[in-house]
């Protein structure tokens, strides 16, 4: 049985904070400790009542959630979820230590309730991790992730591999931007076209791309039905709407993006893109599932295996949540199991030696 879980309510808005806390009172396995409108409040309040998880506005009087963040969780390192309308926000607050975000509701009938139900689930998650232990708060070691240092020769044997018909799929969750801005920037410029679903409300994957394009060493950006798949290229699946599938025709790969119900409780969802690179990539492809909750990737790594494809999973100890590549390991559908800063290395391996037996 589920202890019960303290929540701290930190938002400017006391009409937000009160039907917040109505509403995650509703579940019997949460209890609203208490709230606070600003920071400062929030700081005196952690001390005094000592929540499992605090809910964070990000855009607050007398100092903003970011900072906030930056100075609370070397001293105190609970879980906390973000709340925000800007996406730029909320991936800043990731960056500076919080383990997931809900977009802020617009006002319309029945917004609340979806928003707090959204919240209550991820409330749940986050009340198990040991925050501590899984965030490193030195912000210039994630200021110096740049392109993985390889040798010459290996990467003239990555650029060979990436000659269309090499491709690189990554799924991710809950902890995902972070990891796979670990792993993406540590890439260099000669990867194979490359696709990703990392699971996100819609509006937020643009701008994700956009910042993760401004810190690789080659192009990323969210995808549009029919892109072609090229080297040099890493497409985002948008969030909230659309499945991605991967196809293969005589010019090389596309994606399509596909009104469809979801797969595995998501759309995008990984298990339905990984599906489909089994089918077009088969033996070509390398897949790579990383943090996350639930088992939404493992089917379809299986089948990325099962038809050649070599399959990296992210291990227990470097996960914000280990349960996507959980569920893909006790399956058997990875073939590796890596610490989140050893993954692109091994990609980087596994594309020069590739390359290297085709030589």
């Amino acid at each position: 049985m589920m202890p019960n879980i303290k929540v701290l309510i930190v938002d400017d808005s006391m009409l937000f904070r009160e039907a917040l806390a109505r509403e995650l009172r509703k579940d019997s396995y949460i209890v609203v400790v208490g709230t606070a409108a600003d920071p400062f409040d929030a700081r005196d309040k952690i001390i005094a009542l000592n929540p499992d998880v605090m809910t964070l506005d990000v855009e607050m009087p007398k100092m903003n959630g970011i900072d906030f963040l930056r100075r609370l969780l070397p001293q105190y390192p609970l879980p906390v979820i973000v709340s925000s309308s800007l996406a730029a926000a909320v991936f800043d607050a990731i960056a500076a230590g919080a383990v997931d975000f809900v977009a802020k509701p617009v006002a319309e009938p029945g917004a609340m309730v979806a928003y707090a139900a959204d919240m209550i689930a991820k409330i749940k998650i986050a009340a198990g991790l040991d925050v501590a232990a899984k965030f490193k708060f030195a912000p210039q070691a994630r200021l110096a992730a740049g392109p993985q240092q390889v040798d010459g020769r290996a990467l003239l044997r990555i650029a060979r591999a990436a000659d269309g018909r090499q491709l690189l799929a990554i799924g991710a969750s809950t902890g995902g931007t972070e990891a796979i801005f670990n792993v993406l920037t540590k890439l260099p410029a000669e990867i194979p076209g490359t696709v990703m679903v990392q699971h996100m409300p819609g509006g937020f994957t643009k701008l994700y791309a956009e910042r993760l394009n401004k810190a690789c060493a080659f192009e990323v950006r969210e995808a549009e039905d029919n892109d072609a798949v090229r080297p040099g290229l890493a497409l985002l699946a948008p969030g909230g709407e659309r499945q991605m599938k991967l196809v293969k025709g005589p010019g090389g790969y596309t994606v399509r993006l596909l009104d469809m119900e979801k797969v595995s409780g998501h759309r995008p969802s990984v298990d339905f893109l990984f599906d489909s690179v089994a089918d077009a990539a088969g033996s070509d492809a390398i897949g790579v599932i990383l943090t996350g909750m639930g088992a939404d990737g493992a089917k379809g790594m299986l089948k990325m295996r099962q038809n050649g494809a070599y399959t990296i999973g992210q291990d227990q100890a470097s996960c914000v949540v280990y349960g996507m590549p959980m569920v893909a390991y006790n399956t058997g559908a990875v073939a590796k199991q890596l610490p989140l800063d050893r993954i692109a290395q091994e990609i980087c391996g596994r594309l020069s030696f590739r390359a290297a037996g085709r030589a």
